[in-house]
């Protein structure tokens, strides 16, 4: 006795390839999902840019001390956003 595991299976060999319809086309991004899309990389090149300021400023290392500055900076509670 043989497993199936729906009657399509069991109807087509699994030769058989149906013939593609359409090429699928994602859905066009709307207006606000764009412009959330471009707010949300200028503010990460903004932070970047900053952190690269700060870190050339204390000498270019990425120390431990650096890293919790860094945190503090940009995960604290006063955000200038």
């Amino acid at each position: 006795m043989s497993y199936t595991s729906s009657a399509i299976d069991l109807a087509l060999p699994k030769t058989y390839a149906p013939a593609k319809a359409a090429a699928k086309v994602a859905p066009k991004r709307g207006f606000f999902a764009r412009m959330m899309d471009a707010m949300m990389a200028a503010r990460m090149r903004q932070a970047e840019r900053e952190i690269a300021l700060y870190l050339d400023h204390t000498g270019g290392k990425f120390t431990d001390d650096a890293e919790r500055e860094i945190e503090r900076r940009f995960l604290g509670a006063s955000s200038r956003w």
